[in-house]
């Protein structure tokens, strides 16, 4: 099996979109939102069945862990309670994709943060989603859109969170969201920025001494950190923490959204293999094709399977790495074979 740890629900129905516009708008005038809007059945599988699916089918995956798109979290817009109610139904839309093709997609949930609000929503969030099915969560470091006010992830202002993950046993992607500082272009900046950041503010703390299972998953190959490897090993000595950046990878996933071979085969020779789930980020922040070799940039699976790797760490990489990151998804596969 293939399992691609890192999908978005990027081709919603037009409505749904256009119904957080409104929303966004009643709020900003200070009137309630509108009736979320009436999507069918067939206009979720119109949506998905010519591009996620398609797709899904002609690369050869098997199963995507799916969630909203990441780039219309939006957390610096609005406020907490648009949040809220914009989460509920990003996740409820993913809820019923799963429910239509139940062998493909697994759901992964959108939290309602804002900044400089508490975590209790979210956590009731988390709560209704893992009840739901969902086997992990999305969580933004950064709900300002690259301002960088929130505490870093090792701060106790995120530890309600990371208790109730572990008490749930899902791991949670650590991805922002769309940025509102022009200086930070989103996928091109603020998304390497935050990967780079998160793993940065965890080797400076000591976030998996209080939370020894807990799992997060730094995507997009993890930034810059395969490349500045050596960077990050060297600041752990000089941290007065021998080894920690090591330590870390026993706790934090990598995924294979990296768009081209080199890139991929860095990422296989600097970091630990049983460190690295597949992901594609497909259909997702770069959609074309790559005129040297005339496939899809985001044809992660390509790269993978070009990668000199031997069959056991293309094995874990491929699906045994996310069996062990998401423990929900394996009950469930388990218990579809018994």
């Amino acid at each position: 099996m293939i399992i691609d740890c890192h999908g978005h629900y990027t081709t919603a129905p037009a409505s749904h979109s256009a119904w957080r516009e409104q929303q966004l708008d009643a709020w900003a005038s200070g009137h309630a939102a509108p009736a979320y809007p009436t999507i069918s059945d067939d206009e979720i599988r119109e949506s998905l069945e010519g591009n996620q699916l398609r797709l899904i089918a002609e690369r050869g995956a098997d199963m995507t862990i799916f969630s909203p798109r990441a780039s219309a979290m939006g957390h610096h817009l609005g406020d907490i309670t648009t949040s809220v109610g914009w989460a509920a139904a990003c996740n409820d839309l993913i809820a019923r994709a799963v429910d239509l093709y139940p062998e493909t997609f697994v759901g992964v949930g959108q939290l309602p943060q804002a900044d400089g609000a508490e975590l209790d929503e979210a956590i009731r969030e988390l709560d209704r989603v893992v009840a739901m099915g969902f086997i992990g969560v999305n969580v933004n470091p950064d709900p300002s859109g690259g301002h960088w006010t929130s505490p870093p992830l090792t701060d106790r202002y995120w530890y309600p969170l990371w208790e109730r993950m572990v008490e749930h046993d899902v791991p949670g992607m650590i991805h922002v969201s769309a940025s509102a500082n022009p200086a930070f272009h989103a996928t091109g900046a603020h998304y390497m920025n935050a990967d780079t950041t998160a793993f940065m503010q965890l080797l400076q703390g000591d976030l998996f001494a209080d939370f020894p299972t807990l799992r997060l998953i730094i995507p997009h190959g993890g930034g810059a950190v395969p490349y500045h490897w050596g960077r990050y090993r060297g600041l752990s000595d000089m941290l007065g923490k021998p080894g920690h950046a090591e330590r870390l990878m026993e706790n934090v996933f990598l995924d294979t959204c990296v768009y081209h071979q080199p890139g991929i085969d860095l990422l296989f020779e600097v970091m630990p293999s049983e460190s690295i789930l597949f992901g594609s980020e497909m259909v997702g922040a770069v959609r074309g094709i790559d005129p040297t070799t005339g496939h899809y940039f985001d044809d992660t699976l390509r790269y993978v399977q070009a990668a000199r790797l031997t069959d056991a760490q293309r094995v874990g990489v491929l699906s045994g790495n996310a069996l062990r990151a998401y423990p929900r998804l394996a009950a469930r596969l388990a218990a579809r074979t018994a």
